[in-house]
């Protein structure tokens, strides 16, 4: 991989991507500094302080990850690329309701381009309505244990902010297509990545001071429990790659056919499915479900909410139980949406293709569903047991829970998933661009 990056800045023109991708970045996390007029800040970072120290948090904790930390100050770029994505998910449910739409997907680059601009304008619809109900939360200095958030509230700081932050989540987005078109890899996933690894300076500052003898002579982490830890960090990475790379390999054969003098068909693929084929998605779901009454109570107190967002605190078996089960029937959810094995079956059945021992058309798609629903249980539960580590490390190796969510959860998954793709995609580059240089010795053959 090493070597692979570092012949990427032999390659002007993948150089020139790389450099282009980065400086985007920058940009992105400058951004991410420059305050939202009107906000006390540093009142805001206090309250969010007090959040984490629950671990339970809420939905504004969740975007405060995606957005880099950018929640927590609300900076212009507040609502980080959390609408886009809400936007994408709710178009992707949608074009299975709406025959419109799934005709829509199915016309190449056209309807792609129609299904991205219908995006875009998702996303600055829900990022408009986001920000003011946000603005309407900050008001009320009895929503944050009687801090003043706002120095002048009313209609203009709500339609200041609304402007302000919708205009953030819009530049984002065009960061991001920017990435995708003129640098390397996928340019909204990489902004969330770049986001998610802005959190790990202070993880590692808070990891050395617990580590570092208090004035008792005494730290709070000892140094077994640190190569634990460290052990234990690079298994859960180990494992996150293997499930994320690993795909069940359905052999498909193509029937030979002769017209006029040519023969086409005859030969043999096969169709990878992916044990983790949902990705994060089923994770972001039960995380906005089993955070929402902690959300809801934080902003309209009640005390039958109260007792639910108590028993959904993170960390205990019934938060633990009701996530996992969500994650799992997530899963199950988003792939039976995003793969259809009815049209798989029908598109080979009219190029003339066949599963080995699989009649074509109904039988062989009721075979693809019984091996896929056979391959996603092992991610599901993968999933499950990923997304619940975080707590079950915070609460046993008593460390706090930022520290903690880089074993697992939604963030270790997104940035091994990125990096992968991203990895994938410049050694891609590397072999369109310079594939004699991967070989060790020889001469292709052919080449004068």
């Amino acid at each position: 991989m090493l070597r692979a990056l570092a012949n990427a800045f032999k390659i002007p023109d993948l150089k020139k991507r790389i450099l282009f991708t980065a400086g985007l970045i920058v940009v992105y996390r400058i951004g991410a500094y420059i305050p939202t007029p009107g906000i006390d800040g540093a009142a805001l970072a206090r309250f969010f302080d007090n959040i984490a120290k629950t671990q339970g948090g809420t939905l504004f904790g969740v975007m405060n990850m995606f957005s880099g930390g950018a929640m927590q100050k609300l900076t212009i770029f507040a609502l980080g690329i959390m609408p886009y994505i809400s936007a994408s998910i709710i178009l992707q449910l949608l074009t299975v309701v709406i025959p419109a739409l799934e005709k829509l997907s199915k016309e190449g680059d056209e309807g792609h381009r129609k299904m991205v601009q219908y995006t875009r304008y998702g996303t600055v619809v829900l990022a408009a309505i986001q920000s003011f109900f946000i603005a309407m939360w900050l008001e009320n200095p009895a929503r944050f244990q009687g801090m003043q958030i706002v120095r002048m509230p009313g209609w203009s700081f709500r339609l200041l902010t609304m402007i302000t932050l919708t205009s953030g989540t819009a530049f984002i987005m065009w960061l991001g297509e920017q990435i995708q078109e003129k640098g390397i890899g996928n340019g909204i996933s990489l902004i969330i990545t770049a986001g998610i690894v802005s959190r790990m300076p202070t993880a590692v500052y808070q990891l050395v001071a617990l580590v570092s003898p208090s004035s008792a002579g005494r730290s709070q982490i000892q140094p077994f429990t640190l190569v634990l830890m460290i052990a234990m960090l690079v298994g859960v990475v180990i494992a996150v790659i293997m499930i994320t790379q690993a795909q069940r390999k359905i052999p498909i054969q193509y029937a030979k056919r002769v017209v006029g003098r040519r023969v086409y068909g005859g030969q043999s693929t096969y169709i990878p499915l992916k044990v983790n084929q949902a990705g994060v998605i089923p994770i972001i779901f039960a995380q906005s479900i089993i955070l929402f009454p902690a959300t809801i109570a934080g902003l309209f107190p009640s005390s039958a909410l109260q007792n639910v967002a108590s028993m959904l605190t993170a960390g205990g078996w019934v938060y633990n139980s009701v996530y996992s089960l969500l994650i799992i029937f997530f899963c199950f959810f988003y792939t039976a949406i995003t793969f259809n094995p009815v049209d798989i079956a029908e598109n080979m059945k009219k190029y003339g293709g066949f599963v080995p021992g699989i009649r074509p058309g109904r039988a062989t798609a009721e075979y693809l569903d019984f091996i896929m629903t056979r391959v996603t249980w092992p991610g599901a539960m993968f999933l499950a047991i990923i997304a619940i580590l975080p707590s079950i490390v915070s609460g046993w190796l008593k460390i706090p829970y930022l520290i903690a969510s880089f074993f697992g959860g939604t963030g270790l998954l997104i940035i091994v998933g990125v990096l992968l793709d991203t990895m994938r995609q410049i050694e891609s580059q590397l072999l369109m661009r310079h594939y004699e240089g991967f070989m060790k010795k020889g001469r292709i053959k052919g080449r004068r």
